[in-house]
């Protein structure tokens, strides 16, 4: 897997994290919870593509 990915993955947590905690803390709860659904469709959008690369690596090796 690429390290940089790793990296991005990280630091999208930590900053959906540190926005979750502040807007929870200014009560703000749902903002919170939409900044969490936001991070959570970045990080996937992200391994889905990883995922697709995969599968296509998957299919050439095995002649499909």
């Amino acid at each position: 897997m690429d390290v940089d990915l790793i990296f991005k993955i990280a630091a999208i947590g930590i900053i959906v994290a540190v926005l979750n905690q502040l807007l929870i803390r200014s009560g703000r709860e749902e903002q919170a919870m939409l900044t969490t659904l936001a991070g959570l469709i970045v990080v996937l959008s992200m391994i889905v593509g990883e995922i697709s690369d995969l599968f296509q690596t998957v299919k050439s090796v095995f002649g499909l």
